[in-house]
């Protein structure tokens, strides 16, 4: 049976999930219906069964979901009971605000290796961090088993360090850098730009009297 594609929308929507099934966790709340869910998060619930029906039967009619029971199968369904090493590129006021909230991540995704083309900051640390130089990159990715890269230098250098990153074996990159990167097929790259949200916010404030554009329900 050929498997069934997940769309990139349904992913993006996991973590959400899950963010909100960690506080209800910490409230000591132990069943969750979908619609519930979805007043909460402002999703159809009917769009939530969907998402989650993806990947198992979940919960239970007319009951829910057990709360810490869904929390473990989306930490399983997004590798998050393994450890996965990242490595960041960048010690500007992005990359040491990214590197300070490294502590604070209680998942198994963790930075555990930082690195600045600027030899004046090797040697340094953020966080218990120390800043290492670019030479260095290819060495520690191999011996830290770092399967994640994140970019957070200026747009003119943000090329060069996704290629470097791809050349030492990593093949998922977080990009913060305002430029569409390349790479070959295999690579998965995902940017978060504030500028293109902040230009695209400032559209809707200019239209706040107009009909508001229906949800993304895309499957």
């Amino acid at each position: 049976m050929k498997p069934i594609k997940i769309s990139e929308a349904v992913v993006r929507r996991l973590p959400i999930y899950l963010r909100y099934l960690n506080e209800l966790s910490l409230s000591g709340i132990q069943t969750v219906s979908s619609q519930d869910l979805g007043e909460k998060l402002d999703l159809n619930p009917a769009q939530i069964r969907k998402d989650l029906a993806y990947f198992g039967e979940f919960g239970r009619k007319g009951v829910g979901y057990n709360v810490d029971y869904l929390i473990e199968k989306i930490r399983q369904i997004l590798k998050l009971d393994k450890t996965m090493n990242v490595a960041l590129v960048g010690t500007g006021n992005l990359g040491r605000a990214l590197c300070n909230y490294n502590m604070y991540i209680k998942d198994n995704m963790k930075i555990v290796a930082v690195f600045d083309a600027d030899v004046s900051k090797s040697g340094t640390s953020i966080n218990h961090l120390k800043v290492q130089p670019m030479q260095e990159l290819s060495e520690t990715v191999r011996k830290l088993d770092i399967a994640v890269g994140i970019i957070t230098v200026p747009a003119g250098e943000a090329q060069n360090v996704a290629d470097r990153f791809v050349a030492a074996g990593i093949r998922g990159l977080l990009n913060f850098a305002p430029v569409v990167l390349k790479a070959a097929p295999g690579v998965r790259i995902h940017n978060a730009d504030f500028t293109a949200e902040l230009l695209s916010l400032a559209y809707y404030m200019d239209h706040q009297n107009e009909e508001e554009p229906e949800r993304d329900v895309e499957q």
